[in-house]
């Protein structure tokens, strides 16, 4: 069975203030002409669909183009919704849609309940685990602990159990949402840090012959069966190296996986620039950029006159400008933003706490501190599905 892995679509999202509409238009011609012209069996989408729980119409109205060219295609399409998804808003209508090819998984509980396809080999079964926010699945999953690892793990638990009920033979493909450790970040994705922990092991996932992941954006093989097909699209500068690209799996009768990449159409090339103004706007070798989507950071000492201005002369689509003038780490004239680039909230708290009283927190004040951050997350998450 030949298989089409793709995830985080982000329909909606804009790139600096730049409409990506017509770009997210584009990969989805481009994703019916891959499944007609490769001979795709199945498609599957990893969650991230949206990139806000209440998506503005137009992102909607895409969505909606695209299943239908998928159903006209008569190829089966199993897609999740991702941490940036409503789960319950991408779920309506599953039932009608599903009789049209189109199978969301988006309720937690049906985690060991597959879509079942055939091929000239038998039955491959396809298991949606959508996005599991740890703090409110726990109790549909029976964990004492609210993590994701606890949680993806118990709902491998249902994946394992049903698939022993199946014919021998039978081949498995999962899909999930989560941060699986080995992989790389980059700038655009949501944070789902819980506990302090936002990876869980490829090891959750034994058992299995395929495991489509979604939440990184970075196309990138954890383990032969475990990968991450990434975004279609570039969503910030960070991923300005990435090769945008879909994982074409080749499933064979004994559960064997050969994967290759189909490369996503690009818009407009990424560029991150560096250096004093003068010599960004003189430097031969920076020509190759003229036409890329652009971020410059200056390092000038002393912040240039009109810098976006000048820049924009030779780079017309320069997006974002940084000010990092070359000082020493400890220079008090160092920017916060920089000073905390890279730390997660929790270690900002906990440099707070020893700013002000001249030590950090201890370990119990560092759990309450945790727990604190935990459940602003879920408070955010619950706000979010009653929208």
């Amino acid at each position: 069975m030949r298989v089409l892995h793709t995830s985080d679509w982000h329909l909606g999202r804009a790139f600096h203030r730049v409409n990506l509409l017509g770009a997210q238009a584009e990969f989805i011609g481009h994703l019916v002409a891959t499944v007609r012209e490769r001979e795709v069996d199945a498609v599957v989408v990893s969650g991230d669909v949206y990139d806000r729980a209440v998506p503005p119409l137009a992102a909607i109205e895409l969505f909606d183009t695209a299943l239908h060219r998928l159903a006209d295609l008569g190829v089966p399409t199993v897609m999740i919704s991702g941490n940036h998804d409503s789960a319950r808003r991408l779920g309506v209508g599953a039932g009608l849609i599903g009789r049209a090819g189109i199978h969301l998984r988006t309720e937690p509980s049906a985690a060991g309940t597959p879509v079942v396809l055939r091929d000239a080999h038998g039955d491959v079964a396809f298991y949606g685990l959508p996005y599991l926010e740890p703090a409110l699945v726990k109790d549909e999953f029976g964990v004492d602990k609210a993590g994701h690892e606890a949680v993806l793990g118990a709902a491998m638990d249902r994946v394992r159990a049903d698939l022993a009920t199946r014919a021998r033979g039978t081949r498995s493909v999962v899909l999930a949402h989560a941060f699986v450790t080995g992989g790389q970040a980059s700038d655009s994705e949501r944070d789902i840090t819980v506990g302090g922990v936002a990876a869980v092991p490829a090891g959750v996932f034994d058992g299995v012959d395929y495991v489509a992941l979604g939440h990184l954006h970075g196309c990138q093989t954890i383990t032969e069966r475990v990968r991450y097909s990434g975004s279609p699209l570039a969503y910030s500068f960070s991923e300005a190296d990435h090769r945008k690209s879909m994982w074409l799996i080749d499933l064979d009768a004994d559960g064997s996986v050969t994967a290759e990449r189909v490369d996503c159409p690009v818009p407009r090339p990424l560029a991150r620039i560096s250096g004093a103004l003068d010599d960004l706007l003189a430097d031969p070798e920076l020509t190759r950029h003229e036409h890329a989507w652009v971020e410059a950071t200056l390092t000038d000492p002393v912040r240039p006159a009109d810098p976006m201005a000048r820049l924009t002369e030779r780079f017309p689509h320069t997006l974002s400008l940084v000010f990092a003038p070359e000082r020493a780490p400890d220079d008090p004239q160092v920017s916060y933003a920089r000073r905390l680039a890279g730390r997660s909230d929790q270690q900002i708290a906990q440099d707070f706490v020893a700013h002000v009283r001249g030590a950090g927190p201890d370990e119990h004040e560092a759990t309450v501190l945790r727990e604190a951050f935990d459940a602003v997350r879920a408070d955010d998450a619950v706000r979010e599905v009653a929208r």
